[in-house]
Order: structure tokens, then C-alpha cells, then sequence
């Protein structure tokens, strides 16, 4: 993925680790976000969530909201005929400011409003515990910084670009928030191995999933791909494999966040995540595990 990258260890390291991004765990250089760490600068400095004032305001400068408003412009490009439109329609609600960067209780109004929903400020990077409670308790965990200019088309740590524009419109939605939510209960009460799992339904799902029985009737519903101009383009390309969602196959099937994506499931419409909230998921993980993964398809590091 272009936009945005969140760089980790290893899959197994990354559920020990305290502070790793507890949203995936990749199957070849684990992160959140699909990028290429070997770019990014050794003396690189961290990013810093920023802290709201004693009203409850974060102050943004002048240039991260014109990084905002940047970074708006170019996807505004892609979505309109890409995105599905529960998507588009959740935008809208949301109205975004395209010279500012909105203030989360802005985002948290129309969240409550439709599907009781609302944001949590974060640090970039938090625990799996943590991140599973916060999905869980209906709250989308959020960090409140923005990509600098160099890091326009690769972030190691997902940004406020990223959860808001690529996965908060469709929290407006039921199907959407109810599969978020239930994954975060299923992920709280899972072992470290089923965590590697249920990662796999996430990312194939809520981060790059795409819906629509056939290809011209295919959009986007994954914010991974959304927040991403190239990849929004390419996901509806003849260039990658794009196969009908079969819970078992997606539990088996390995990813890297290095590299743009080789496969994305499809489901038929928004309201198959219902189907798959009401389906038995550890029990597909458990029979997932047994069978073990499928051969990557992926090129090696």
C-alpha cells in the first residue's frame, strides 16, 4: 500500500511486543500498513500523537493541515467510481473539511449519531490488549498526528489520514461497526496463535477487502486500500487476484505489508460481514490452524 505503513517485527514477536500495532500481524514483515521499511530513514525522528488543550482542541499547524488538504485532493480522485457507495455515503456524513484536519469529536458526533460508535486517541503504536478492548467497547482507536511531506507516500505508523478517511466512513454503517466490535471481542479472549489468525480476517476484510460479485460490479470497502491512491487504482485492476470470500481460505491464506497486495476476497455486499459476525469464526480458526496456510504467493523478501 502507498499512503500509509506501520513497520514491525515478526508476527510472533509483534503479539509479545507491547507497543506493536495490535490491528495485523503479517505472515512476512508484519506492520499495519503496507510499505517498505528498508526506505525508511535509520535516524528517521518518531512520530508524536498531539495532545488536546485543557478544552479538548488539538491545534494543528498550518502545514499538516495543508498536508491534509493534500492528501484529500489526490484520493478525492480515485474514490468517487471506486468506492462502494455505503462508503461514499458515510463520507458525505462525516463533511470533512478539506483545509483542516478534523477534530475528533467532530468525527465522534456522527459516529454516535448512526451506529454508537466514537473514537479513542492513541499513541501510534499500542498494544494488542489494548487495541482489542478499545475495538470491543465500540471505540476506534485513532492517532492524533499527521504524515510529514517526505512521508507523503510511506508512513511507518498509521496517521490520522488513515483512520479517519479510510476506515471511519464506513463506521457510520452497521454491518461494519458490529464486525468490528465482535472482532475485538473474539480478539480478547484469543491465544497468541489465534490472534496470527484472526489478523488474516482483519486485513482481508476491514483493511483490504473489496465486494461485488463480479468485476464490474466490484468496489472497495477496505480502508487500507481507500487511504491509498495507487493501490485504489490498482485493486480493480486486471493485475491482482481477486477471489470470492471464503472465511476458511482467508484464515489460510499468508500476506506481506511489504509490497502491494497479490490477492483480495471479495464479499458480495456490506451486509456479508452480518454473515460472518454470526458465523462460527474460532471455529474456523481452530480448523484453520489445523490445516495450516496456503503457499504464499507473494515474492520473498
Amino acid at each position: 500500500m502507498e499512503c500509509t505503513a506501520s513497520t514491525q517485527q515478526n508476527a510472533l514477536q509483534n503479539l509479545n511486543n507491547s507497543k506493536a500495532n495490535p490491528a495485523l500481524a503479517s505472515d512476512q514483515l508484519p506492520a499495519d500498513r503496507q510499505a517498505d521499511a528498508a526506505h525508511s530513514p535509520a535516524t528517521k525522528q518518531p512520530y508524536i500523537s498531539h495532545q488536546p488543550d485543557s478544552e479538548g482542541i488539538i491545534h494543528y499547524s498550518h502545514e499538516e493541515n495543508a498536508m491534509w488538504g493534500a492528501l484529500l485532493a489526490r484520493q478525492a480522485e480515485q474514490t468517487p467510481n471506486r468506492a462502494c457507495s455505503e462508503y461514499l455515503e458515510g463520507l458525505e456524513k462525516l463533511k470533512l473539511s478539506p483545509t483542516r484536519i478534523p477534530q475528533l469529536q467532530d468525527i465522534d458526533e456522527v459516529l454516535q449519531a448512526t451506529t454508537g460508535w466514537q473514537t479513542a486517541a492513541v499513541p501510534a503504536l499500542i498494544s494488542f490488549g489494548k487495541f482489542f478492548k478499545l475495538l470491543a467497547d465500540k471505540r476506534f482507536p485513532v492517532a492524533t498526528f499527521i504524515r510529514r511531506p517526505e512521508d507523503m507516500d510511506y508512513i511507518e505508523e498509521p496517521d490520522i489520514f488513515h483512520e479517519i478517511v479510510g476506515h471511519c466512513p464506513l463506521l457510520t454503517h452497521p454491518a461494519f461497526a458490529t464486525f468490528n466490535q465482535t472482532y475485538g471481542e473474539l480478539g480478547l479472549n484469543a491465544t497468541k496463535q489465534e490472534r496470527l489468525y484472526l489478523a488474516r480476517l482483519y486485513w482481508f476484510t476491514i483493511e483490504f477487502g473489496l465486494m461485488g460479485a463480479s468485476k464490474d460490479t466490484r468496489k472497495i470497502y477496505g480502508g487500507g486500500i481507500l487511504s491509498s491512491p495507487s493501490e485504489t487504482v490498482y485493486a480493480l485492476s486486471d493485475e491482482p487476484d481477486c477471489r470470492a470470500f471464503d472465511l476458511i481460505d482467508v484464515l489460510r491464506t499468508p500476506y506481506r505489508i511489504d509490497q502491494i497486495q497479490p490477492i483480495y476476497y471479495a464479499i458480495d455486499d456490506l451486509d456479508t460481514l452480518f454473515d460472518i459476525v454470526n458465523s462460527d469464526i474460532m471455529g474456523a480458526v481452530k480448523k484453520a490452524m489445523s490445516l495450516g496456510l496456503f503457499a504464499p504467493t507473494y515474492a520473498k523478501k
